[in-house]
């Protein structure tokens, strides 16, 4: 239980931060301030409660560490459950600061939802998805590995997940996360966001299967046998 709150509370603050950032003032800060908040989210509540459920507030980066076999099976179906309640309450709790205004609130359209933006294809929304997930699972996997720098691995994790926001914002408002993108879908009125929600939770499962596995068969470093005395 410990575990799915600390999940719960950290795909919460993720999609409050990241996603307020873009609806309440996304237009003073620009795509960089956006990818600012989504990478210090992470950062933050990486080391406020990644020490209790290891700090994955994604279901992509669930699936993808038990493909690398640093998650177990039985545990993912309640974290991805916890992930998803989290990133809809803060989702809720957005749509209702952003609608709480004399004037009626912000224009709750698009809501921070991730959609096809401009004339990008369909080919190049999930390319994007699938490639940078990839990326982030591999980061993820790497810095958390025992022979890595552990102290720093939030730091880490919360700079790659800024530096996939400046990339993929213009292209796809920016997945790599099935919750995030479930949720916000649930409150905006643009009906693109429903229609393309399957491309953001197909893509991220998939970019992290394909890191899960990659590091578990070709790029892990095993332990060497102790010689015998």
């Amino acid at each position: 239980m410990k575990k799915l709150l600390a999940e719960f509370l950290g795909t919460f603050v993720l999609v409050l931060f990241g996603c307020g950032a873009a609806v309440l003032a996304g237009a003073h800060i620009g795509f960089a301030g956006i990818a600012l908040a989504f990478g210090l989210a992470v950062f933050v509540m990486a080391y406020a409660v990644g020490n209790i459920s290891g700090g994955h507030f994604n279901p992509a980066v669930s699936v993808g560490l038990a493909c690398a076999g640093r998650f177990g099976w039985r545990d993912l179906p309640m974290y991805v459950v916890a992930q998803l309640v989290g990133a809809a309450a803060a989702a809720g709790v957005l749509y209702t600061i952003a609608t709480g205004t004399v004037g009626g609130g912000v224009d709750v359209g698009g809501f921070a939802a991730n959609i096809i933006q401009g004339d990008y294809t369909l080919a190049a929304a999930l390319t994007t998805e699938i490639v940078l997930t990839f990326v982030f699972l591999i980061v993820i996997i790497g810095a958390t590995a025992r022979e890595a720098f552990q102290k720093f691995a939030g730091a880490a994790i919360g700079l790659a997940l800024v530096a996939i926001h400046l990339v993929s914002i213009p292209v796809t408002n920016t997945s790599v996360n099935p919750a995030r993108s479930v949720s916000q879908a649930l409150f905006a009125t643009d009906p693109a966001a429903m229609c393309q929600l399957w491309i953001f939770i197909v893509a991220p499962i998939a970019g992290a299967i394909i890191a899960g596995l990659t590091w578990r068969y070709l790029m892990e470093v095993k332990a060497k046998p102790k010689a015998k005395k």
